[in-house]
């Protein structure tokens, strides 16, 4: 499929130069992007119906209301909503119209999913298709850069001296690498590595004493969702675990703490 405005075709990346100035644009359409587009101003279509319908309804069950009030209203939802340019709103013998212009529309879906890249990179420096690759990695810089500072806490942090401040960018590193790769084992399982992690919280250890002398850890069978998720991550868990005896808490509560209040 070709786009309408610029002719290049979906998916294929196009390379483009300026005798006078040396600059070079790469140019592609995105026919998935498009789609979100063109979904997303189907979805504005419908909302305007909607405030259509309940105002012709209105208008029908109260014959002295205000038809142009009711011109405006959808008047101002279209508005809102940027699509002057492709439809008008007016009445006939108190039912409200609002046609649609199919050249204004057809032009403003022409660029639907398209964008350019502007570049001063020789051809023999980098080609189209790696000046593309390298536009579209910066969805994944953002991503680190994001996941470190919310969800692994990079900041704020509270130390004063440098070889602090290194160390906890050093372990936050060290785990954005670990989310980094759960992301990479969960894609096909569509699951974010936050998402992931809670399942596997689910993952319980059984304390079993035999004979009153032997004390183990025990793991139950996994349900499937967990299972899936340990299959794909490539961890295979042991049946039992040796028991050391050593209880842990967590930041909540102590024993004695609940005991006292």
């Amino acid at each position: 499929m070709r786009c309408p405005y610029c002719g290049f075709e979906d998916s294929k990346v196009i390379d483009s130069r300026d005798a006078e100035d040396g600059v070079r644009y790469v140019l592609r359409r995105n026919p998935q992007r498009a789609a979100e587009v063109a979904a997303g101003r189907n979805d504005k279509v419908q909302a305007i119906a909607k405030l259509v319908a309940r105002q012709n309804a209105y208008l029908a069950e109260h014959p002295r209301a205000s038809v142009a009030v009711a011109i405006g209203r959808v008047r101002k939802k279209i508005e809102q909503l940027r699509l002057s340019t492709c439809f008008s709103v007016s009445s006939m013998e108190r039912t409200l119209t609002w046609p649609r212009d199919e050249a204004a529309w057809q032009e403003r879906s022409k660029l639907d999913g398209c964008y350019c890249l502007k570049t001063d990179l020789k051809v023999a420096e980098a080609t189209k298709e790696l000046v593309h690759d390298r536009y579209k990695s910066l969805a994944d810089v953002e991503w680190a850069f994001r996941t470190s500072k919310s969800t692994l806490d990079l900041r704020p942090i509270y130390v004063r001296k440098e070889s602090r401040t290194r160390g906890h960018v050093f372990v936050v590193m060290l785990a954005y690498q670990i989310v980094k790769e759960l992301a990479a084992c969960w894609c096909e399982l569509d699951m974010t590595p936050s998402e992931g992690v809670k399942e596997l919280a689910s993952l319980c250890m059984t304390e079993v004493t035999i004979e009153k002398q032997t004390t183990i850890n025990q793991i139950p069978a996994p349900r499937e969702s967990v299972r899936q998720l340990l299959i794909a991550a490539g961890v295979e868990i042991p049946l039992v675990l040796p028991y050391s005896g050593t209880k842990v808490y967590t930041k909540k509560k102590l024993p004695e703490e609940r005991q006292s209040l």
